[in-house]
């Protein structure tokens, strides 16, 4: 029996942990369907998760990776309506190519084979031609199964396998094939086989991020910021989580603070999430410590000396570059550079990918990054380089290996029988719904499922049948 001189600590309904951009809008629909009795915790000094901006010392303005504002979501559209007046958004067209044996090759490029020298683009059209009478893959292969039955063995030794290595820093066999979806474009054989006959191809812009916006100033942050500014909530910054109690439904902040909550809302790291409460089964444990992901390295390069190139970003499939992808950043907004004068400065944003816990040489591998630009003719050679700035990101991507939708069946469930709801590009680790629109859709979602018992819209991740709607009173 509880000692009557003992205090009971007041439980909170819904504590939600990051404020990336999930738990910001899982914060901001609980207020808007008038649920104020929230907590919000974020480790981090300021809000925006992997969304985040930062301003280097010489005043440029980096986005932790190449993030762009583009959904098919309505509510996520409607959100940035209410943040964001017509004019502080500023579209573009996306430009985008790869660089291919020292040679541009329109994005996507399997739809623009015409581009490389004839004998190597009829090789690769006759494998993806012969690929495609042979019908689909199969299904549960492997992503590099997977790549050559879709595309043939010329295409993936052209592009798919270098720059997919390039982009996971994983071996492709490793890799599951689930999670393509709309990520990879089609190709038609017809038309690319006219292109290599006649020279010209009509292609349409292919891709949800064909067109996106970005912020007049502030970087892809300033959305986040400005989401963060209208809760009314408990918002504890600098607050990072070390243990929860699933059984007791409590958990224990770093300085020392205890939480007694009614359902938890986790939008870091699945693996973090499982390695600190305390009562996970080992099975859940293993799986969660199977879970792999990649670390980027964001270099963003300032220079004193405008570009003329109108491209948005370049991908980089070779071993010449270290990054994988470089982003025209003075080109999305004239407030990514000082004195928002892309006439004197211009700013290119690369991203490297490394396995997790990598050593990393920083300030080799800014040296590195801004030699392969110039060397690329991306940048002059005697362009004055004014920020050499480099932001580590720890978790960067899921990772979709084989085993992962396994130990996802393992996962989740358990952690939803104790009150716990694990949503966001991390919490779910489901690389297929990691993108912004997707992060602030699941917010949104478990938000109206605790209050009113709705239905999830993308969260696809397996659930126990015992896992029915629950009510927040």
């Amino acid at each position: 029996m509880r000692n009557s001189t003992t205090r009971a600590r007041p439980v909170v309904p819904v504590v939600i942990l990051g404020a990336g951009p999930c738990g910001l809008a899982c914060a901001h629909e609980l207020q808007r369907l008038g649920h104020r009795d929230w907590v919000l915790l974020e480790s981090a000094p300021t809000v925006g998760g992997l969304g985040s901006s930062v301003v280097d010392e010489a005043g440029f303005t980096w986005d932790l990776g190449g993030h762009v504002v583009f959904s098919k979501m309505k509510s996520f559209d409607e959100l940035l309506a209410e943040l964001f007046a017509p004019h502080e958004l500023l579209h573009h067209e996306r430009s985008s190519f790869v660089l291919h044996n020292g040679s541009w090759v329109p994005y996507p490029f399997q739809q623009h084979l015409h581009y490389l020298p004839r004998a190597r683009a009829r090789r690769c059209l006759d494998d993806l031609t012969a690929a495609q009478a042979r019908g689909c893959a199969p299904a549960g292969v492997d992503f590099a199964s997977w790549l050559e039955a879709t595309y043939g063995p010329a295409l993936v030794e052209e592009f798919f396998a270098p720059y997919n290595r390039k982009v996971w820093a994983t071996g492709l066999s490793e890799m599951s094939a689930t999670w393509i979806a709309e990520r990879v474009a089609p190709s038609d054989t017809g038309a690319l086989r006219h292109a290599l006959e006649s020279g010209t191809i009509r292609t349409q812009p292919w891709g949800a991020n064909a067109k996106f916006a970005f912020p007049a100033s502030g970087g892809t942050g300033a959305i986040w910021r400005r989401l963060g500014s209208r809760l009314d909530g408990d918002v504890r910054t600098g607050q990072a989580v070390i243990h929860v109690d699933e059984a007791a439904r409590t958990l224990l902040t770093a300085d020392g603070t205890v939480l007694s909550y009614g359902h938890l809302v986790a939008t870091g790291a699945l693996d973090k999430l499982v390695a600190m409460t305390s009562g996970a089964p080992e099975e859940v444990r293993q799986a969660a410590a199977a879970l792999r992901h990649t670390t980027v390295a964001m270099v963003g390069l300032g220079y004193r000396s405008p570009t003329a190139d109108r491209r948005s970003w370049l991908y980089f499939p070779g071993r010449e570059t270290p990054f994988y992808r470089a982003t025209n950043f003075s080109r999305y907004a004239p407030a990514n550079v000082p004195d928002s004068d892309p006439g004197r400065y211009s700013a290119w944003m690369t991203e490297t990918s490394l396995p997790a816990g990598t050593l990393l040489d920083r300030a080799g591998l800014v040296e590195e990054c801004d030699a392969a630009l110039r060397r690329g003719g991306l940048v002059p050679e005697n362009a004055e380089r004014i920020s050499g700035h480099l932001e580590l990101i720890p978790y960067a991507y899921p990772i979709p290996t084989t085993g992962r939708d396994a130990a996802l069946a393992l996962i989740q469930p358990w952690l939803e029988r104790h009150a716990i709801y694990s949503r966001g590009r991390f919490g779910t680790w489901r690389y297929e719904i990691g993108n912004m629109d997707h992060a602030v859709t699941m917010g949104q979602d478990i938000a109206r499922r605790l209050m009113r018992g709705t239905a999830e819209r993308i969260y696809t991740a397996p659930r126990p049948a015992t896992a029915e709607a629950v009510h927040v009173r």
